[in-house]
């Protein structure tokens, strides 16, 4: 760490030499002209300038056109550092420098000879910051614009406040502090480093030439996995040619990194994520970087935290995890996939009914009910008014799709699709946390099974964790509305957020990161988009 810290110092004396020739080239902006001249001429191309931008124009039109940035005043000296050695650095972020050229933007004021030329660059300035600005606060893309899966809304600031506050702030803080203030955050910038100079020492070597290795397995391809495991910081230095005791813990502390089935074994879905290459996991990292952008605001001092790709629900005090459990997330179809986005949870229902979703009674039962009218027997057949319905009264083979008039409701019970209690935080997505009866398909590696919902593998301690602070022994409460078997509702005293996310890396509390596979491939798109605008994968030079 003390290396790349170096090398990061390195990146900012270069920039500091930068700097000063900028700040050189500004001096001519004292270059004396007849004043009323200079004021008529600068707000007029401040104004055409501007004209081309709504928030920009309307800044400058309530305050009179006065500059920001290219008076010779020690303060806007200071805006104009601060803005250039943050655009310079940008990259430190996975933010698209050249989006902000600031090369081109310091050939504009070094070339401002005229009131006009500074009017101009005047406008420049202040667009290069908003677009700066927004990016590092809340993210370089529009997420729903890149899948329309992740309906996320991206906390985003009216633009003109950026100027307003801006200039009544030491500008370097500013714009320092834009960036999200979370310890995730921060972990990822570090990984970031730290995968930019791993690029520069190669990586970690060559990938392992085999599908699948065994413990007591013996060879080249032995060797190969060995020396993997020890540049990726897995294995002490060593020159055995067997898979040993000592290389199969290693294997299995990859395994529990990545989310994998921890046996030790290097099967083929392990030996795939041992080969991914260091510019794949840089990928992914700043990935992260720009969906936790995209959540830049407070999550609540309780939150429920689910993060899709690593198949875990969590409960988090105070930015510590309190209770984690394993999930079931929706099947990677374009009909079932588990969306991201975030709510307030509001109540728990213990013995819940379930209400079968319409595409599903559609899509799914219908057909099976016009083979077999008593197909899906343990499920009732319901009027629109609730009334349960006889199928022998019904001829199934008459309806489509859009014609059948009946929905479908299945009773409380052990085996409710919904098991024995759901946690409901209202959303126009219909998704929400909840038990199953279908206990085996937690013991998966991959766990994308469900039609959007997240099933929990220990919903009963999650219903006591989040019950807690309002029940003396939240354990007995839950058993005794449990054992009446009738649904109740149970409403939280305080709402909890709740944050649906995608992370394919993300850290642990000590500021391990972890990696997980891209299931839908959302990070891919996301990564594509970055990369069409601007965002490079650098190597840190040293």
């Amino acid at each position: 760490m003390t290396r790349i810290l170096s090398i990061q110092s390195r990146k900012f004396r270069r920039m500091a030499g930068f700097l000063g020739a900028a700040a050189t080239a500004l001096t001519l902006f004292t270059a004396p002209q007849p004043a009323f001249a200079q004021v008529t001429a600068f707000k007029q191309a401040v104004a055409e300038a501007a004209a081309r931008d709504e928030d920009i124009a309307a800044y400058y039109r309530t305050h009179g056109y006065a500059p920001i940035w290219t008076e010779a005043t020690e303060t806007q000296r200071a805006r104009r550092a601060a803005l250039m050695s943050a655009i310079r650095a940008a990259d430190l972020h996975g933010l698209p420098v050249a989006r902000y050229d600031p090369q081109g933007l310091m050939e504009k004021l070094k070339n401002a000879q005229t009131p006009r030329d500074r009017g101009l660059a005047e406008v420049e300035m202040t667009r290069v910051f908003l677009q700066y600005a927004r990016d590092l606060q809340t993210g370089v893309l529009v997420p729903s614009r890149i899948d329309p899966s992740i309906v996320r809304e991206v906390p985003y600031r009216d633009r003109q406040t950026y100027i307003t506050d801006f200039i009544s702030s030491d500008p370097t803080p500013f714009l320092r502090n834009l960036r999200p203030r979370t310890m995730e955050y921060n972990a990822l910038m570090r990984e970031k480093l730290r995968m930019e100079h791993l690029l520069t020492q190669g990586g970690w070597g060559p990938a392992v030439p085999a599908s699948s290795l065994k413990p007591g397995a013996q060879g080249t391809q032995v060797v190969a996995l060995r020396n993997r495991l020890m540049s990726m910081g897995y294995l002490k230095r060593s020159n055995v040619m067997t898979y040993d005791a000592k290389l199969q813990e290693a294997v299995r502390s990859f395994q529990k990194d990545h989310g994998l089935n921890e046996d030790g074994v290097a099967g083929s879905g392990t030996m795939a994520e041992i080969n991914k290459s260091v510019e794949t996991r840089l990928q992914s990292v700043i990935v992260a970087m720009e969906r936790e952008r995209w959540l830049n605001k407070e999550r609540g001092a309780r939150h429920v935290l689910v993060n899709i790709p690593a198949f875990t629900a969590s409960i988090v005090d105070n930015g510590q995890v309190t209770f984690e459990t394993r999930s079931v997330v929706g099947a990677n179809q374009s009909d079932r996939l588990t969306p991201e986005f975030s709510d307030v949870m509001e109540y728990i229902v213990i013995n819940p009914t379930w209400t079968v979703p319409r595409s599903i009674v559609t899509k799914e039962y219908l057909p099976s009910m016009q083979r077999n009218p008593n197909a899906a027997g343990h499920i009732d057949l319901i009027d629109n008014r609730g009334r349960i319905i006889s199928r022998g009264s019904v001829n199934f083979s008459r309806y489509t799709a859009r014609t059948f008039p009946y929905g479908m409701r299945q009773k409380p019970g052990r085996t409710n699709a919904l098991g024995l209690v759901k946690f409901i935080f209202p959303n126009k997505y219909n998704i929400y946390l909840h038990d199953t009866p279908s206990k085996s398909l937690f013991d998966r590696d991959v766990r994308a099974f469900s039609h959007g919902c997240v099933r929990l593998a220990d919903p009963f301690d999650f219903a006591y964790t989040l019950l807690a602070p309002q029940a003396a022994d939240p354990v007995a409460y839950f058993k005794r509305q449990l054992a009446t078997g009738r649904e109740t509702f149970v409403h939280l005293d305080t709402e909890v957020p709740v944050h649906i996310i995608y992370r394919t890396a993300f850290t642990t509390p000590r500021g391990h990161t972890q990696y997980r596979a891209d299931i839908y491939g959302r990070d891919s798109r996301i990564w594509d988009a970055l990369s069409k605008a601007g965002v490079a994968l650098g190597a840190v030079q040293g």
